[in-house]
């Protein structure tokens, strides 16, 4: 058997799953692409999670729209994170070109444009389907360790939230859990020891300091209301295609600590609302998150070691997560592992740092006789990747260089009417946003604060009132106490002494002139 059959026959038997699969290229064998040697993907292990790599330009982006795209077809609902913005053409129809053509005649296959069903979605003021989440729903586990908080610090947000719910207080945005701190460390930290113990001022001084960092990156604008509802993200559309969900955030680039809050609170709400599946014949939704390295790029420990525990347990929910990035090692080793279907694209080795990179990239696929791994990654074209995954029993198939198909879908930006087309008739964009203002913990601890001023204020008149009533002397005691009516009432009082005196011959001018007479 010459090595090409015996390549053959190693795709095939490699390549071959129960249950449903898609067909996305066809393997290359010593720069020949060989058709008998087809690469399927199968649906029933979508929910192992995924890793799409390569350096710039090498065709990552098209390679997860085309999987978006096979994923729809099979009635299974996609999340896209669309950072660069050139995802949102998946909703219009492809055109045909002479490189596309060739392409598809080179897999023996036949290249059909089409359109899909697509919502387009943002976190800010962008256009789209506005996604929010509120305080109350992070938790205070999650959200100290978004904050990066140690345990005395988690202990006070804890507290936040426990005061919150038996005080009937909603924690809807950031404003609220800001006016709760405040509170708990001024006018209400009394109120609050008597009841849940010692508040450390150094503590609630370093939890607002860390909310603010978070509100510079522009946090103010995903926490709030309405509520996004993870159903949502699961639609089947009229013509049984899941719907592809677009989420347009092109300006959360460099602010990467808003990027992975919102990240982590998506899977963790995915997580906590999905019920256990166990293994499915396709997942329920398959998220792709493009640029992945801005979820770890500021994360904490705790932070990564919360994605790295939702990783492994979501699949159990029927939900797959695909990581693309411009290099491997941009994804920590304990998410890495978990990440069964790898499609590597080209790295570039322009520095020693790069050659090492790559070294170590070729050393996590598996050996290979048909290929040199390590040199064949420099050397691939664009839209060819080398690719491994696993099937039903959870064995990496063999290595192989593929020749991916292109996406059917438009390969570039849709235009602001084409964008105003879609989000129009959206029935999300009905549902989400309308801004919604209900009374939570600011509005009502502002007005417990102003009552309690208002009440000290009246208390104050009131003391003031009843002190000057006191104090006021009646009209006799302010004619008697004149200084002029009471010399009057001394003269008074002499003379009529005298004319007494005088009247019992006790005058002292009597007494003289009858001395004198004797």
């Amino acid at each position: 058997m010459s090595n090409k059959e015996t390549f053959i026959a190693a795709i095939k038997e490699g390549y071959t799953f129960k249950g449903e699969s898609v067909k996305i290229g066809a393997a290359v064998l010593d720069g020949e692409v060989v058709t008998e040697a087809s690469i399927y993907l199968p649906l029933k292990t979508m929910n192992r999670h995924g890793l799409i790599a390569g350096a710039t330009g090498t065709g990552k982006t098209k390679t997860l729209q085309m999987i978006s795209e096979f994923l729809s077809d099979a009635s299974v609902p996609v999340l896209l994170m669309d950072i660069k913005g050139d995802l949102s053409g998946i909703a219009e129809m492809g055109s045909v070109n002479d490189k596309v053509k060739d392409r598809y005649r080179q897999l023996s296959m036949e290249y059909t444009p089409a359109q899909f069903t697509a919502e387009l979605m943002t976190l800010s003021n962008q256009k789209g389907v506005r996604l929010r989440a509120t305080v109350s729903e992070f938790g205070p586990v999650l959200l100290s360790k978004i904050l990066a908080l140690n345990d005395t610090q988690g202990g006070v947000v804890a507290m936040i939230f426990k005061y919150c719910d038996d005080a009937k207080m909603p924690l809807l945005d950031l404003k609220d859990f800001i006016k709760v701190l405040q509170y708990i460390g001024d006018e209400g930290k009394g109120e609050l020891e008597k009841i849940y113990g010692k508040i450390s001022t150094t503590s609630t001084g370093t939890i607002l300091r860390k909310v603010i960092e978070l509100q510079q990156q522009g946090a103010d604008m995903f926490f709030g209301e309405k509520s996004f509802e993870v159903d949502d993200l699961m639609r089947i559309d009229e013509m049984g295609r899941g719907v592809i969900n677009v989420l347009r955030v092109t300006d959360l680039q460099d602010r990467p600590k808003l990027f992975s809050t919102f990240m982590l609170q998506m899977m963790a709400e995915l997580y906590a609302s999905c019920p256990e599946e166990g293994d499915l014949d396709k997942p329920k939704l398959v998220m792709f998150i493009d640029e992945a390295h801005l979820i770890f790029q500021e994360a904490s420990n705790a932070l990564l070691q919360q994605i790295e525990t939702v990783i492994k347990l979501i699949r159990s929910k029927g939900i797959g997560i695909f990581f693309c990035t411009q290099n491997p090692m941009d994804i920590p080793p304990g998410v890495l592992g978990q990440l069964g279907l790898k499609i590597q694209h080209a790295l570039r080795a322009f520095t020693a740092v790069d050659r090492k990179v790559i070294k170590q990239t070729a050393e996590n696929y598996p050996e290979t006789s048909f290929y040199k791994t390590e040199d064949l990654i420099t050397q691939l074209g664009i839209g060819e990747a080398l690719v491994t995954m696993l099937n039903e029993k959870g064995i990496p198939t063999p290595l192989a260089q593929v020749m991916l198909c292109a996406p059917r879908s438009r390969m570039d930006v849709l235009t602001d009417e084409e964008m105003d087309e879609i989000i129009g008739r959206s029935k999300l964009a009905a549902k989400y946003n309308q801004t919604i203002d209900t009374e939570s913990a600011y509005e009502i601890l502002t007005a417990k604060l102003q009552e309690a001023a208002e009440n000290e204020q009246v208390s104050e008149a009131t003391k003031k009132t009843k002190k000057t009533a006191k104090e006021e002397p009646s009209a006799f005691e302010k004619v008697a106490n004149n200084t002029i009516v009471k010399s009057m009432v001394r003269t008074a009082g002499t003379t009529i002494v005298r004319s007494l005196l005088g009247a019992l011959g006790l005058g002292g001018r009597s007494r003289k002139k009858n001395s004198g007479w004797l």
